[in-house]
């Protein structure tokens, strides 16, 4: 095995346990929030929390790794998550809301700092492997599909009448994991003579257009997933499905966010990222229409099936669209400002996801996210019209 195969197998696998353990809490957390809160409106606020936190963890994070290199500032992250998770499970048997508010923002952190793994995959890749590489590496998710829902319905109960605290608790028991395998990562930081370079300032990058496409493909891709995503639970719960119904939908959901990974950067390469970028911004009209067609499970599931891989192709593209729109020695404010917007925006859709469905209901969340996705359609077809007329940089060969 190549240092590249085997970086980026580690990298798959540490993302599979990070992906697991925030399955784990996606899938309990708003009605963990819903049992703790004073106001049911206020139920996914801790999520909300935690997206802010993703926000404000970012640039830190990469500007950490910028300096002290992917392995350090990935089992820094993790620490920070063991934390938070402990916090979470200590609130739970406390009855405290504040607390596990406190503990989702620290796992707020290490979702900042784990969100970087797919950069970590293009740094440890070549070129011509960058955009299989990054896919692969978000295809770490299909155990999060497979395990996480499962486990959190099978700790649910380990400290009852404490219910979910044991699935809080799981999440220390993958971190652990994950830092042993951190300790075999070798990617080289950036060496000194391009750290010391900075580069095109950060409004100069900002204005090219494949930067600005790519960060609206990643904040409504990733936004639209969530803000449907975290309202699902409080949505079957209403109706009234029952919980094992609702890990399954998640599960589905998961599943669809990670395993087209395997594919999706071949298909990138096959038909170009923005047919892949358009491709998924579709499906995601599709699973708002299903949506709106009726409550059943069977409509939770495919909708919430399709919404999953919408993300995926709208995730891994703008990724990969991005890594055309910086230099190496610019990556790191690159990555951090995309990852800034996308953690910013997902956080307000986080918090109107909660607050919409109680006063509004299910269909609105739905109306609501049609015409988002509306314009991220006409951006990605715009720069497809103009994409010859777009000079790549230097040292970025374009994806198609």
């Amino acid at each position: 095995m190549t240092s590249e195969t085997k970086n980026v197998a580690l990298l798959l696998c540490c993302q599979a346990l990070s992906m697991t353990s925030l399955t784990v809490l996606f899938t309990v957390a708003a009605l963990v929030g819903k049992d703790l809160a004073p106001d049911q409106s206020l139920a996914t606020l801790p999520l909300a929390f935690l997206q802010l936190a993703v926000m404000a963890a970012t640039i830190p994070a990469s500007l950490l790794m910028r300096r002290a290199g992917r392995r350090i500032g990935f089992s820094v992250g993790t620490l920070i998550g063991m934390v938070g998770a402990g916090l979470g499970a200590i609130a739970i048997v406390a009855q405290s809301f504040p607390l596990f508010i406190l503990g989702t923002t620290f796992l707020g952190v290490f979702n900042g700092f784990s969100g970087y793994y797919r950069f970590a995959a293009a740094d440890a890749a070549s070129e011509a492997f960058r955009a299989q590489a990054i896919s692969l590496v978000v295809a770490g998710g299909v155990v999060a599909a497979l395990l996480g829902p499962s486990l959190a319905s099978w700790s649910k109960d380990w400290f009852s009448p404490s219910t979910f605290a044991g699935s809080l608790l799981a999440i220390i028991g993958l971190q652990c994991l994950n830092l042993l395998l951190l300790t075999q990562v070798n990617i080289p930081p950036l060496p000194a003579e391009e750290r010391q370079k900075s580069g095109r300032s950060l409004p100069r990058i900002a204005q090219h257009p494949i930067f600005l496409v790519a960060v609206l493909g990643g904040m409504i891709g990733y936004g639209v997933m969530v803000f449907l995503m975290t309202a699902t639970p409080l949505a079957m719960d209403a109706i009234p499905h029952p919980f094992h119904h609702t890990a399954t939908v998640i599960q589905w959901h998961v599943l669809g966010m990670f395993a087209p990974s395997f594919v999706t950067g071949v298909l990138i390469t096959r038909f170009g990222v923005l047919t892949i970028i358009l491709t998924g911004i579709i499906l995601n009209l599709l699973c708002a229409t299903i949506n709106l067609t009726g409550t059943s499970l069977l409509h939770f599931l495919v909708a919430l099936a399709l919404l999953g891989v919408g993300w995926n192709f709208m995730y891994v593209g703008s990724t990969t669209l991005l890594t055309e729109a910086y230099h190496p020695e610019e990556k790191a404010k690159t990555q951090a400002a995309n990852d800034f917007l996308i953690a910013g925006f997902v956080a307000a859709a986080t918090f109107l996801s909660g607050s919409l469905l109680n006063r509004y209901g299910w269909a609105t969340l739905n109306w609501c996210s049609l015409p988002i996705l509306c314009l991220a359609l006409f951006a990605v077809l715009w720069l497809q019209t103009q994409r010859r007329a777009i000079a790549p940089l230097p040292t970025a060969k374009p994806t198609k």
